[in-house]
């Protein structure tokens, strides 16, 4: 799996956008992707 960090996400959306560890294409994310409890959600810079 890759590793980034999040470029944006916007909670009434669902998705945004993270920038890979490896440089290259952003990658999206939709909420549905974020292994979490409770809340899917990201914040910038995470």
């Amino acid at each position: 799996m890759e590793k980034g960090t999040v470029k944006w996400f916007n909670n009434a959306k669902g998705f945004g956008f993270i920038c890979p560890e490896g440089g290259g294409e952003d990658i999206f994310a939709h909420y549905c992707t974020v292994q979490m409890d409770g809340y899917r959600t990201l914040k910038a810079g995470q």
